[in-house]
């Protein structure tokens, strides 16, 4: 998982819409968030959590209280306000957008009242639309990173410990195997347990269902689908709307823009997308031809070996090619002569030594066949060779393409961000109407999605009710197959459990040595972290020569937990490419930290401040000035890529005001509200240069 962007509405602190915060990745792969205590910090770390798993840290305080107040009591009475999130990120070269979104008002008795929260997700396609998913949003989620598993990688600094504390260390060995992926082994074994206690039951006699129930049932699905295949036409034809205003409007600000150089290079990269997206979808359909015309031919080379050997074989033993064909045998008997001169009368022993050869010699047609077969089996090895190289080359394609495509998308979204920000308002205002019209575009796509979901829902229940309706009693003995099936499914424990202990203490001696690495590069005690088979954590004393257990300080179980977060980081990037078939498909990890260790001496903190950015192949971390300042600044500057500030508007007439120097200017971290509320602004920091 690679975190592209977060942007809020009305979120905690939060007042409106807030720019988008575009995330580092690469070699700079590391943003910094500055802001003071109370600015909103916290809340940002905790919008990443509750838009993609609807959970807060332990910090957090007042959870249920989401919507911004400044938002809340400017809407009138019973008037819904917008709280939502945001998250983008890209996971195996596919581009995910996540929005976490409720919805809160004010009754008349002035209390807050809020709607249950909705979650919707949208994946990008090469034609450059975003496309509902195809499943269920939130397994996708947890397939790319479970939810049992996001302490691990969106964490507050001066709490992390807590994670390891006793009560939670029975949690640890459940999350590490999810992580890992034998936590799936041990989902297939108790379902095969459960499976074995079904079977040991006797089978029950299945009843008719209430027939007259289930049409009633029926009637009113029937109904829900129409509706909402009525609900998806009208969105098509909005949507078809909205794309031809938005292509008009689009016309209408190269025009009024003024810019000839502008409007050229603007029409000159929306040529190069539509020719990339273009490319894309051929490439896409060139491999899926390949794969329905040749795709076959990868899976026979054991059967054409096969095939060689038997053709081989009959060869040596002369049977192919015969030196002695059927036809010439049968035109002997025909003129009862043999070659030798001597005549062949029926049922003579001179004629009946002459037919045995009739079953030694061979067959023209077999003869033909096996030869035509040889030839259709070298073509077949030939097309093999040629699926691969056509699937590598337009796969090559393919990602050249999408890097190529993603270049032109930042210069148009560059060229994008030039109007929002020109001179002249009517330009400003008609760009600020693109970008109301995408996003109400993806509003309708994100409740297209919804609704189609919602009916292939439907379908299948309707679908299940048919088959119930329709099923008649049946009896019928089967403790013979349940009695195999019973022995199949002991056998399937037993050798699933095996794979499981083997997997889990190999990746667990695996983890343990990297988290000693990790530990001993950051401390300078002589401690020995151990991991249990429990996977508890703890740590040792070794210089006698017998292993001592060590009460830790609160700064030791920091970097302790420090290093098995990166320890598991980094061992499961590495198992998970050599083991692509377990656990999660990915081996990019992010790590988003509040307050990175404010509390450790100076020493363990430009230890810890070395460590963290290659820990993950991305950090996000968020910082007050006096945690910044020092250390963490001197060590983490040269991976910055993105860096922010979070201005806190306070309403007290007597603010003192508080700013930070960046690349030789002032950003301001506290300044008075123009208001009588508070809220906080997102200020994007320039680069150098």
């Amino acid at each position: 998982m690679k975190l592209l962007s977060i942007k809020l509405c009305n979120f905690r602190q939060f007042y409106g819409k807030t720019p988008e915060i575009i995330l580092a990745s690469g070699k700079q792969n590391t943003t910094i968030i500055h802001g003071n205590n109370g600015a909103g910090k916290t809340t940002l770390l905790n919008a990443f959590t509750w838009a993609l798993y609807e959970k807060f840290t332990a910090a957090f305080a007042s959870p249920h209280l989401l919507i911004n107040k400044r938002a809340i009591n400017e809407a009138n009475i019973g008037v819904s306000v917008d709280c939502w999130v945001e998250v983008q990120f890209e996971h195996e070269n596919k581009r995910y957008q996540v929005k976490r979104k409720c919805y809160a008002c004010r009754d008349k008795d002035n209390k807050i009242q809020y709607s249950q929260s909705k979650f919707f997700m949208l994946i990008a396609g090469d034609d450059g639309r975003w496309y509902p998913p195809l499943q269920q949003p939130d397994d996708i989620i947890n397939r790319i990173l479970p939810e049992s598993l996001h302490q691990y990688f969106f964490f507050d600094g001066e709490h992390i410990d807590h994670i390891f504390r006793a009560s939670e260390k029975s949690n640890i060995a459940e999350d590490t195997k999810e992580l890992l992926g034998v936590k799936v082994l041990d989902r297939a074994i108790e379902h095969l347990k459960k499976a074995k206690k079904n079977l040991q039951e006797e089978l029950k006699e299945i009843g008719d269902p209430d027939t007259k129930k289930l049409l009633q049932v029926q009637s009113k699905l029937e109904k829900e689908k129409e509706q909402l295949q009525q609900s998806q036409q009208l969105i098509i034809q909005t949507l078809t709307q909205q794309e031809g205003l938005k292509k008009s409007l689009s016309h209408r600000l190269l025009e009024l823009s003024g810019a000839e150089e502008l409007k050229q290079l603007k029409e000159k990269l929306e040529k190069q997308e539509n020719i990339l997206r273009k490319n894309l979808l051929e490439a896409k359909n060139k491999i899926q031809r390949s794969l329905s015309n040749r795709g076959y031919s990868i899976f026979l080379p054991e059967i054409i070996s096969q095939f060689n050997s038997l053709i081989d074989e009959l060869r040596k033993r002369g049977e192919l090619p015969s030196g002695i064909k059927q036809q010439f045998v049968q035109q002997l008997l025909d003129r009862k002569r043999c070659i030798c001169g001597i005549e062949l009368v029926e049922d003579s022993d001179p004629y009946n030594q002459v037919q045995e050869w009739m079953n030694r010699a061979g067959m023209a047609d077999v003869e033909e066949s096996a030869i035509r077969l040889e030839f259709q089996v070298i073509e077949i090895e030939k097309q093999a060779l040629e699926f691969w190289q056509e699937v590598d080359t337009e796969q090559a394609k393919i990602n050249q393409w999408r890097t190529e495509l993603a270049q032109v998308e930042n210069e148009l979204d560059e060229i994008g961000n030039k109007f929002r920000h020109y001179p002249d308002e009517e330009i400003k205002a008609i760009q600020k109407q693109v970008d109301e019209i995408e996003d109400a575009i993806k509003e309708f796509i994100l409740e297209q999605g919804a609704n189609q979901h919602q009916i292939e829902v439907i379908e299948k229940e309707i679908e299940e009710i048919v088959k119930q309706v329709s099923k008649q009693k049946i009896k019928e003995e089967k403790q013979g197959l349940a009695r195999r099936r019973m022995q199949a499914t002991e056998d399937a424990i037993a050798r699933l459990i095996e794979v499981k202990n083997r997997l889990e203490k190999q990746f667990r001696l695996s983890l343990e040595k990297r988290v000693q690495e990790i530990f001993s590069s950051i401390s300078f005690t002589p401690y020995i972290p151990r991991i249990s088979d429990s996977y508890e954590l703890n740590l040792i004393e070794n210089t006698s020569g017998i292993a001592v257990p060590v009460a830790a300080s609160t700064g030791e179980n920091q970097i302790l937990s420090l290093s098995f977060i990166g320890g598991i980081i980094d061992r499961v990037r590495e198992w998970s490419q050599k083991n692509t078939l377990m656990g999660p498909d990915s081996s990019t990890f992010p790590i988003v930290m509040d307050s990175p260790f404010g509390s450790l001496d100076e020493i363990y903190r430009r230890q810890v401040a070395k460590t963290i950015p290659q820990l993950a192949n991305q950090l996000l971390v968020l910082v007050t000035k006096t945690q910044w300042r020092g250390e963490l600044e001197e060590e983490i500057s040269n991976y910055i890529g993105k860096e922010y500030v979070l201005v806190y508007n306070s309403p007290k007439p007597d603010c003192e005001e508080d700013a930070i120097a960046r690349g030789g200017k002032l950003y301001p971290l506290v300044k008075r509200s123009s208001n009588s509320f508070e809220y906080t602004e997102i200020i994007e920091i320039e680069k150098d240069g």
